[in-house]
């Protein structure tokens, strides 16, 4: 690759990548025509709506192919697509592309050609950010964007799949701050009823409905002073959404049933696992107060997109774990390997469980494969790499599906569907704990309280479940 298409500057904290920008363009095939100008570290080709460039071609994966920027170059790697892609007629997994490059990717042909507008990208050069531990370039540029951040006021908005560690970046960017000395409030706007979300968050006064026996401070007067999480904001219900921006925008709240305002210096970090873009263009969240949340906007990778980081990760979460005196797991090339090659579709802490999993369970001290969990209902890519493993299936959801009636209004089948799903997941994940909520609740990554919940709505307790009302969830 031309060293005029990426340079690299070092200083004590930061190494700059110095870019240019480049153009994708579909010369062939079902999305001839098709144009993308990128500036990003990253672009992503696929069906998925979050592909950078997005395709409508039946043969092409959702998450086809990446191209990454590099300090060698503008890098193309294959996403494990099922179809493959090739580069000037040869099939590339990983390739750093020259100008005039023809990509194909199912019936597709995209010229690649860099451009003359420069880019800077700033990456880290450590490898940690508060409990966040990464060296792959993905972290380092989200760890240099939050190291400038944190001793800030701005509010930051967090997306990511579940398991990704937006809370630990909401905890980073606090203990970082110059609010570290002060309280960091956590409300879930998913795990609050819909009718109790603006008393939780503005409090109340005494006799402001019924069982309001004394008035209670909100989240946002909790926090005074300090950082504010609004995990789950997605969740929040369209009729609240105006009374938040307008604490937001004036840094004061009025409690339910009260008439004098009450003023909160907080910080607001907030957090979801939706697009909130894609949201806003559905007209299920405001706009307005999407644009007062995403000052900075953080969009965490799912780890399977920064698989050279899994390595650091095991070692971290074994050091983690309390070993038999002179005793250590040993973790061989294979098993990182396969590691790699798993989708992990519950992300660093689908990957914690295993460790803990498989260095309970291993013999000659050594990390096994074998103890991965199967994959995830629907999730076809995350097959591991066991030879011999058999493929899930489960009837629940297999008969929900075959037995979708296709004259039932969407929200009456979806619901029939999810609901058949969640008895499928609770009933294998029961069986596999032995009936122990907490040890259930652990491994699908909620609380325990939410766990209990789920169980009574779909009837799944069971006289002989173990009685573990004293564990932590």
């Amino acid at each position: 690759m031309s060293a005029e298409v990426t340079r690299t500057i070092l200083s004590n904290d930061i190494e700059r990548l110095t870019t240019r920008t480049f153009t994708l363009e579909v010369i062939e095939g079902t999305d001839a025509g098709k144009r993308l100008v990128t500036r990003e570290r990253v672009t992503r080709l696929g069906t998925h709506p979050d592909c950078e460039l997005a395709l409508d071609d039946g043969t092409t994966s959702r998450f086809h192919a990446r191209i990454e920027v590099d300090p060698a170059g503008h890098r193309l790697l294959d996403e494990a697509s099922k179809n493959g892609t090739f580069v000037n007629d040869l099939r590339a997994n990983d390739v750093y592309l020259r100008p005039g490059a023809r990509i194909r990717i199912g019936g597709n042909v995209i010229r690649y050609q860099p451009g003359d507008e420069e880019v800077q990208i700033e990456l880290s050069r450590q490898h940690r950010f508060g409990q966040m531990l990464g060296k792959s370039a993905a972290m380092r540029e989200i760890f240099a964007i939050l190291e400038r951040v944190a001793p800030t006021d701005m509010t930051v908005l967090i997306e990511g799949e579940s398991g990704t560690g937006k809370e630990l970046v909401a905890d980073a960017l606090h203990a970082r701050s110059k609010r570290a000395a002060a309280p960091l409030v956590v409300f879930d706007c998913s795990a609050v009823a819909p009718n109790l979300i603006e008393s939780e968050l503005f409090g109340h006064v005494k006799g402001a409905f019924t069982g309001a026996s004394a008035a209670r401070a909100g989240a946002f007067e909790r926090a005074d002073g300090g950082t504010l999480f609004l995990d789950e904001i997605g969740e929040l219900p369209l009729d609240l959404q105006p009374k938040l921006l307008r604490a937001l925008e004036k840094r004061v709240v009025t409690p339910v049933g009260g008439d004098r305002p009450v003023k909160a210096d907080v910080r607001i970090v907030a957090a979801t696992n939706r697009n909130l873009q894609k949201e806003v263009e559905d007209a299920a969240f405001r706009q307005d107060l999407y644009y007062r949340l995403a000052v900075i906007r953080v969009v965490l990778p799912p780890l399977r997109r920064r698989v050279e980081d899994i390595p650091l990760l095991v070692r971290h979460f074994l050091e983690d774990l309390e070993a038999p005196e002179g005793q250590r797991v040993q973790v061989g090339y294979d098993t990182i390997v396969k590691l790699q090659r798993h989708r992990w579709p519950g992300n660093v802490r689908e990957l914690r469980n295993f460790v803990e999993r498989a260095s309970m369970l291993a013999t000659d001290n050594r990390l096994e494969t074998r103890y991965l969990m199967p994959p995830s209902f629907g999730d076809t890519q995350s097959k591991v790499d066991e030879p011999n493993a058999a493929p899930v299936a489960d009837s629940g959801v297999e008969a929900a599906l075959a037995g979708l009636e296709e004259d039932l209004p969407f929200k009456d089948a979806k619901a029939r569907l999810v609901e058949a799903f969640e008895r499928a997941y609770w009933t294998r994940l029961l069986d596999r704990t032995r009936g122990n909520i907490s040890a259930a609740a652990r491994v699908a990554g909620i609380h325990r309280k939410s766990a209990e919940y789920l169980l009574k709505k779909l009837d799944l307790r069971r006289d002989g479940d173990a009685d573990d009302e004293g564990e932590d969830a």
